[in-house]
């Protein structure tokens, strides 16, 4: 399971296909938007994209304007999924890090608790394993 820090970097890494979206467990991202609002939404892609209020912001620069819908595609389902958590809609002010995604690993009691987390948790260890990721014996 993983953890992003980054809304952008993590964003890109899913889209791109890096990431599994079922893999994350959340994104604790510095955006306060609304992907579902026309309006907020064209400011991320632009901004993201070296245009607009935060246009310093270029990690989706290289990717075409037909590119967009995945981009908003990835972030609506994430939202669906209560997967994306934004701290500054409730005060918080977070600071960019430099990772931007963490390896979490869930209690066996949370693992029972949750057939959903189990499931993930089950195809996280199997790809993990067919690419070389050395688990700990204590979370197999």
């Amino acid at each position: 399971m993983k953890i992003g820090l980054s809304y952008s970097r993590c964003i890109q890494d899913i889209v791109d296909g890096r990431v599994d979206p079922e893999d994350v467990l959340v994104i604790i991202s510095r955006t306060d938007f609304d992907p579902h609002n026309d309006e907020q939404w064209q400011s991320i892609w632009d901004g993201y994209r070296g245009r607009g209020a935060f246009g310093t912001a270029r990690e989706w620069a290289h990717y075409s304007e037909d590119r967009e819908h995945e981009f908003r595609d990835a972030t609506l389902n994430l939202w669906a999924a209560g997967k994306l958590h934004q701290p500054r809609r409730f005060g918080a002010r977070p600071f960019r890090r430099q990772e931007f995604w963490l390896e979490a690993v869930l209690p066996s009691e949370e693992l029972d608790r949750n057939p959903a987390a189990r499931d993930a948790w089950n195809q996280f260890q199997t790809v993990a394993g067919l690419t070389g990721v050395r688990l700990d014996s204590d979370y197999s």
